[in-house]
């Protein structure tokens, strides 16, 4: 009985994609992955407040002021100074942090990446124009400005999100504009040229996706830097207004409560510090696994 012949294929150097190797290595990144962790608690948390929450953020109880932690059953962490439940408070200012952080990258995120795609792109007078406009607007001290803005407008939450967002996009729309300008000469980019594919096309097709990778960590380092930028704000009286719970705001209220009931600023910095780190680890793991020098480099997992 004749036997076919068979082909064996050597798969022991067969290479996952570019986007599982990315993945793989974020996760065996520990640091990368506790950050993971922090963020994806905090996100829970602003997701299911109302079901997590032990009471209303907005609930008082006169009779319960400034409670002390575990004085009370009902009342795990205490109460604030108007005898609100401190850990339903700290719950929902989870929920203040992630909407806040997330309005403002996504609107840096929607005005920068075409004012910087357009200066990179196409150069000329139309480059010069909104390279300018974005010096202009670098010159202007963030957190100054955005107090400005809020002493006219009025605190409360979309004024916050507007007065952030105003200055927000100018990282963005830097770091778009210079990956623009290294990617515009390329190869694939001449070729689709000399294709006639259109402008538009090309930039939307071709060039923004490979222009990405270095905004994605722009986003991830800018979430915890809004974070921090609305709980200054908040902490100065002039950002979230009572009674939408903030973390900012709970650290300012403090202040004249602090000597006794320490409590009061504890937990809130506690909150912001964590959250903050998370985003760091995080934001520090994504650069390692999506820089393109990692690619050629096999993954290995090191023994616990």
């Amino acid at each position: 009985m004749n036997q076919q012949p068979t082909m064996s294929v050597d798969v022991s150097d067969a290479q996952p994609s570019p986007g599982l190797q990315a993945l793989r290595r974020l996760l065996l990144n520990r640091l990368a992955l506790l950050g993971l962790i922090l963020v994806g608690a905090v996100i829970f948390l602003a997701l299911f407040a109302q079901w997590l929450a032990p009471h209303p953020y907005d609930f008082a109880r006169f009779d319960r002021v400034l409670l002390m932690p575990l004085e009370h059953p009902d009342h795990l962490l205490g109460t604030d100074e108007v005898g609100r439940d401190y850990l339903s408070r700290l719950i929902y200012g989870a929920r203040t942090s992630l909407i806040v952080s997330l309005l403002v990258q996504g609107l840096a995120v929607l005005i920068g990446v075409p004012v910087g795609a357009m200066a990179g792109y196409f150069g000329g007078r139309i480059g010069f124009v909104v390279s300018r406009l974005i010096d202009v607007m670098t010159a202007f001290p963030s957190l100054l400005f955005a107090i400005l803005l809020i002493s006219v407008l009025g605190g409360g939450l979309y004024s916050v999100v507007l007065a952030l967002s105003v200055t927000g996009w100018i990282l963005i729309a830097r770091l778009t504009r210079a990956q623009f300008l290294a990617l515009r000469e390329r190869d694939f980019v001449l070729s689709a040229h000399a294709l006639g594919v259109p402008t538009w096309r090309i930039a939307i097709r071709h060039v923004l996706p490979n222009a990405l990778t270095p905004i994605v960590i722009a986003v991830s380092f800018g979430i915890p830097a809004t974070i921090f930028a609305e709980a200054g704000l908040s902490f100065l009286g002039l950002g979230i207004n009572d009674p939408l719970a903030s973390w900012g705001k709970m650290v300012g209220v403090s202040n004249a409560y602090v000597r006794v009931y320490w409590h009061l600023a504890l937990f809130p910095t506690l909150a912001i510090a964590l959250t903050m780190l998370g985003c760091a680890l995080l934001g520090d793991g994504l650069r390692d696994a999506l820089d393109p020098r990692q690619r050629n480099r096999r993954v290995v997992s090191l023994p616990a």
